[in-house]
């Protein structure tokens, strides 16, 4: 097997501060969604991640859950039985993010309300009927 860490993903080198450490280790479309799943809803098998995030597809779910898994965010156990059986998990690690993910979700909410919505109200105040 061969086994990918952090270090051979991101090069430290490029990484200016912990800010963009974190950036390369949870950026993208797809993590966080992934990371809010399993730390809201707990374990979760490929099938029901997939259903729960209808627009990723398979390969880049796969990828997303690899980088995770290598990144120590989410633990993957395999059941031998057949069918193959894998469930998917956070970390201590992954779980440390949950806050940070909270805090996104509160702020996009806001955003949403005080920002966009007001927005299209203005544009509607002004567009004549």
């Amino acid at each position: 097997m061969n086994i990918t860490t952090v270090k051979d993903r991101i090069d430290l080198k490029l990484i200016n501060c912990d800010k963009e450490l974190t950036l390369a280790v949870i950026g993208g479309k797809w993590k966080l969604i992934i990371l809010w799943h399993l730390g809201l809803e707990g374990t979760k098998r490929f099938g029901e991640l997939k259903k729960l995030i209808p627009h990723i597809t398979q390969k880049m779910l796969t990828n997303q859950l690899r980088e995770l898994e290598e990144d120590k965010l989410i633990l993957r156990k395999v059941y031998p039985v057949v069918p193959p059986h894998v469930e998917y998990s956070l970390t201590e690690h992954g779980e440390s993010l949950i806050p940070v993910l909270r805090a996104m979700y509160d702020w996009g909410s806001n955003y949403r309300e005080n920002v966009i919505w007001k927005e299209e109200e203005a544009i509607q105040d002004v567009t004549p009927v």
